[in-house]
């Protein structure tokens, strides 16, 4: 049996699915929708698949074991915590991450 994963998605990646929306809509809302629905979608998958993605580069860095998925341009930052998943950001494929 799969073990199941509650995910959380914090503050932080809440005001960036915000801001990509924003982004998006001056030109399309509808287009805004589905790719803001299409990232949420990705990132409850996690709650059955969070090992197989990358850890993020920056780790070396911060001396974290953060991972990252990838949709399109745009990396969701996330930690596991036992049975839990935390997505810490989402931003940018070209973008660091800024702790």
């Amino acid at each position: 049996m799969k073990k199941a994963y509650k995910v959380f998605i914090t503050q932080n990646a809440q005001n960036d699915l915000r801001h990509i929306f924003s982004y998006i809509a001056e030109d399309s809302i509808s287009n805004a929708k589905i790719f803001v629905s299409e990232l949420e979608e990705k990132i409850h998958t996690l709650s059955t698949f969070p090992e197989p993605a990358s850890y993020i580069p920056e780790n070396v860095f911060f001396s974290t074991d953060y991972r990252q998925l990838i949709h399109r341009k745009y990396r969701v930052i996330y930690r596991i915590d036992n049975n839990d998943i935390f997505v810490l950001r989402v931003i940018q494929g070209s973008k660091l991450l800024e702790l």
